[in-house]
């Protein structure tokens, strides 16, 4: 019985130029996975609106993870089997894990209160502000502001992350870094939207499963620590993120969509021989 392969995938740094957001180094492998017919699971920070634009861009019909495992959204019609725990909108069965962006939101407040001009949420920012520091398009930063289950925030001033920390974990919160901001979440991680997904598959394919994943920060740690062949991208500069460790971690040779591409055509060209 053949196996069945998935790969999950970060965006920003890892399938998406840090700083151009391109994809365009990645096409080979890309290529190789619609020859293949291998689901390419994007599992992101970004927004289900965001996610949306760039699944359009790649031709991506497969489910995909949103806002740091905030929401699973797979297309109505992609599974045979029903999804009782799943609610219907628009077009997808969306199973969620994170909490309600208000609820964030007025967590962030209470952390300004408390830290006058330390804390800057994505909530505060205008448009033109994301995109001065994000790079983004005017379009691209108004579909991040889109927010569901996650708040990015900066740290403006000298405020202990520790203290926030322990701030957030008193409200049922937590807190994780990825390529640009930090983020306040619910009780969510890629994780565990990557261990549903794998379920769903399984039951789906009656069939062995091998999974990929591919991150480059350290909120991509959770991803990768819950797929058969975890996959650090370099980030700008050539270097590897050093608070991720794996035993059986795979050092991309290569940065953002380079590093991608090389992994990926050689990981599936073995596993799919």
């Amino acid at each position: 019985m053949r196996i069945r392969i998935l790969v999950f995938s970060d965006l920003d740094g890892t399938l998406l130029d840090h700083h151009s957001y391109s994809f365009e180094s990645a096409r080979p492998a890309l290529h190789l996975l619609r020859e293949k017919r291998i689901p390419l699971i994007i599992c992101s920070s970004k927004t289900r609106a965001e996610i949306e634009s760039i699944r359009a861009a790649l031709a991506n019909t497969d489910p995909f993870i949103s806002e740091n495992g905030g929401a699973v959204f797979i297309p109505e019609g992609y599974f045979a089997q029903e999804l009782p725990s799943a609610r219907r909108e628009s077009g997808y069965h969306v199973l969620e894990f994170g909490t309600p962006y208000p609820r964030l939101r007025e967590v962030i407040s209470e952390l300004q209160e408390r830290l006058p001009g330390q804390i800057r949420g994505f909530g505060d920012l205008a448009v033109e502000k994301v995109m001065e520091l994000t790079g983004l398009s005017a379009p691209e930063a108004a579909l991040a502001k889109k927010r569901e289950y996650d708040e990015p925030f900066l740290l403006t001033g000298t405020a202990s992350l520790e203290a926030i920390q322990e701030t957030a974990g008193a409200a049922g919160l937590k807190i994780s870094q990825g390529g640009r901001f930090f983020h306040l979440t619910g009780d969510n991680d890629k994780g565990k939207a990557v261990r549903l997904l794998r379920t769903i598959y399984a039951q789906a394919e009656g069939r062995p499963l091998k999974t990929i994943g591919l991150g480059d920060s350290p909120n991509d740690l959770p991803l990768l620590e819950n797929v058969d062949f975890p996959v650090l991208v370099q980030k700008p500069g050539g270097r590897y993120d050093p608070s991720i460790r794996m035993s059986h971690l795979i050092r991309a040779p290569g940065e953002g969509p380079d590093g991608w591409r090389a992994a990926v055509l050689d990981l599936v060209g073995r596993l799919a021989a």
